[in-house]
Formats: C-alpha cells, sequence, structure tokens
C-alpha cells in the first residue's frame, strides 16, 4: 500500500503542488472573500456606474433620468481637428503686414461651425506656416494637456529633489532625527491650506514675498502676476507641488536606501568605487523597486490633481479633475463629467502600465 506522504513528496519533487500547498490556497481564497466583496461594493459599482453615466444625457439632482447618447460625450470632450490659416490679403491681393509680420486670418473663419461649433485650443507657427488646433471642448484638451506637463515635470522634480534629501539624511550627522521630522512639515500641511499660503507669497503686488523679493533684487518691478498671466500659471502650479511633496519623495526614497545593506558599500570601498559609482552600481539599482512604487503612487496622485487648482485658479483654468467637477456642480452635465473621469481613468492606467512595464517592476 502506498503511503501518503510520499506520495506528497513525489508531487513535491516533480513541481506540482502538494494537497497542503492546495488546502492553503483555498483557505488564502476563503479569507479573501470578503475583501473582494468589500471592493466590489466600493470601488468597481461606482466605477461602473461612471462608465455608463457617460453614456447618458443627464442633469445632476434632477428626477430627469436622461436620455441615451451612446458616444456623444466623448466625441464632444475629445473631437480634435487641425486646420492651417491662410495669410490675410488686403484689397491689393497683398499680404497684410504689421510691425513687420504677415496677419493670418482669424481662426474663426478656419475651423468648422458645422455640424459642431469648434473653438481654437492652440496657434503655433510651422516652417513658414501658421496653423490652429481647435476643439469642440477645448477647455478639456488644455485641461488634460496642463495635466499630463503638471504631473512628467512635478513628479520629475520632486523624485530628483526627493533623491537628493533622501541621500542626505542617510549620513550620520548632528541634528538628523530633527532635519528628518522637518522635511515632513509641507506634506503635513493640508493642500487647501498650503495653496492660500502660496496665493499669498505669488500676490501680484510687493505685499507678495516673491515680488517683495524680487523688487529688491531688481530681477521684476514687482508686479508680476504669477496667477493672471497664462504663462506664469502653470509654472506657479508645479512650484506649489514640488514644495508640498517633495517630502512624501524622500521619505518612500529613503525607506528604500535603509534596506541596502552597508556591507555592499564598504566592500565597493575597498574596491576603490568612489561615491558616483557606488550610487549607480549599487544604490540605484536596488533602489528601483521602491523608485518604481514611488513613481506609480506620485504619477497617479499628479493626474488626478484637484485641489490646488480649485483653490488657487477656479475657472480660470482647469485640470482634468476640476473640470470633471465643474461639469458636475456647477454645468450639472452628469454625462460629460463622467466621460471626463473615464478619461482620467484610462490615461492613469496607461501610465501606471507603462511605469510598471518600463521599470520592469515584478507582478508575481
Amino acid at each position: 500500500m502506498a503511503d501518503p506522504s510520499q506520495d506528497g513528496a513525489k508531487k513535491v519533487r516533480s513541481g506540482g503542488p502538494s494537497e497542503l500547498a492546495k488546502a492553503e490556497e483555498r483557505t488564502a481564497l476563503w479569507l479573501l472573500i470578503p475583501t473582494f466583496v468589500i471592493i466590489l461594493i466600493i470601488a468597481f459599482y461606482p466605477l461602473g456606474q461612471v462608465f455608463v453615466e457617460s453614456f447618458r444625457q443627464r442633469e445632476f439632482a434632477s428626477g430627469n433620468p436622461g436620455t441615451w447618447v451612446g458616444f456623444q460625450n466623448y466625441q464632444q470632450l475629445l473631437a480634435v481637428t487641425m486646420r492651417q490659416l491662410p495669410v490675410e490679403l488686403g484689397d491689393d491681393g497683398q499680404p497684410v503686414v504689421e510691425d513687420g509680420e504677415v496677419q493670418y486670418e482669424s481662426w474663426v473663419r478656419v475651423l468648422p461651425r458645422e455640424p459642431n461649433r469648434y473653438r481654437a485650443v492652440w496657434e503655433f507657427g510651422l516652417f513658414g506656416n501658421r496653423y490652429v488646433v481647435g476643439a469642440i471642448t477645448p477647455e478639456f484638451i488644455r485641461a488634460v494637456w496642463d495635466t499630463i506637463v503638471f504631473s512628467v515635470v512635478a513628479v520629475f522634480f520632486e523624485t530628483v529633489l526627493g533623491m537628493i534629501i533622501a541621500l542626505a539624511l542617510t549620513a550620520k550627522f548632528f541634528g538628523r532625527g530633527a532635519m528628518r521630522a522637518a522635511m515632513l512639515v509641507p506634506w503635513a500641511v493640508i493642500t487647501a491650506v498650503s495653496a492660500r499660503i502660496w496665493e499669498w507669497m505669488l500676490q501680484p503686488t510687493r505685499a507678495g514675498l516673491f515680488n517683495t523679493v524680487g523688487s529688491a533684487l531688481g530681477l521684476n518691478d514687482g508686479r508680476t502676476n504669477f496667477f493672471g498671466e497664462a504663462a506664469l500659471q502653470l509654472p506657479s502650479m508645479i512650484v506649489m507641488d514640488v514644495w508640498k511633496t517633495t517630502p512624501f519623495m524622500a521619505l518612500l526614497l529613503l525607506a528604500g536606501l535603509s534596506t541596502i545593506p552597508k556591507e555592499l558599500y564598504e566592500a565597493a570601498r575597498v574596491d576603490g568605487a568612489n561615491p558616483f559609482r557606488q550610487f549607480f552600481s549599487i544604490t540605484l539599482p536596488l533602489l528601483v523597486p521602491t523608485l518604481a512604487v514611488a513613481l506609480i503612487f506620485r504619477t497617479l496622485d499628479s493626474l488626478r490633481v484637484f485641489d490646488i487648482f480649485q483653490v488657487v485658479l477656479g475657472r480660470s483654468r482647469y485640470s482634468m479633475a476640476s473640470y470633471a467637477q465643474d461639469m458636475l456642480i456647477s454645468v450639472r452635465d452628469v454625462g460629460m463629467s463622467s466621460a471626463a473621469s473615464v478619461v482620467i481613468f484610462i490615461l492613469i492606467f496607461g501610465f501606471a502600465v507603462t511605469y510598471i512595464r518600463i521599470l520592469g517592476v515584478e507582478t508575481e
């Protein structure tokens, strides 16, 4: 008669799972069922409702059930066209020139008006020609572009500065504990409060800190409108976010640095490796998993940025999340708000998958 323990041992040696391993898997699945149910209720069900509402046209907080419109909301949000602007001609048939520059026709005459009216998003010159990019909903297209630029630039600087701070705080020096605690102060401040602090510091008069310092140093006239000039709005948002969130990146990277064995650095110093060689040969490769997690967390968070745009810029300039909120609360259009939210979800999912593949994060 065969011994059951010997059969189990043969399965283990042959690479197949033993009965004990299968029993443990079944127990783990039963224990995870409550978690799956909770996730289904609080995450997947609302997400599914948002997907469904994005195909309907309905007024928020009304008894009207709305109508099914298919992809119409997505078409209004994402429809984009690009047209070349013709040179404006005078009565003599020659190009109109003002201040030494050739004048072009207005985008109003070039962009389609039927069946949907397109409005200008950007104008740019290329190879001696002038082009205009138009959209049915230019505010959302700008919001998508601004959010992506904001996320890429802010996360880049937060990662670089966070790495520098984390490396500095791994060294032993007097007051290191106090410095680690002080580092977290900007991150601990509520975002709405920090936005108001920066709004005061960036006031367009000498009452603002930056205008006062800039005027004293002769860098400006003390009247720079950081939130009123379109070219300065996005950089100001990026600076605010970098100041607040760099400590979060530094904290995550500091935790990753603490897991690297000190013996590796000692061996590298014995072999004559300088600090730069140690960083690129030891620190960075072993820090990749932690760096990947930090990048994913920060990128996902920055792509759904809402508070600083809403508090400081309001309806003058949107992020994707603030646009979706404005469509729901101010315009009361559930369909457009839901479609914008779905676009945000798809972008975030795409960024997450891209990070995981590029950084080689193990999923097993």
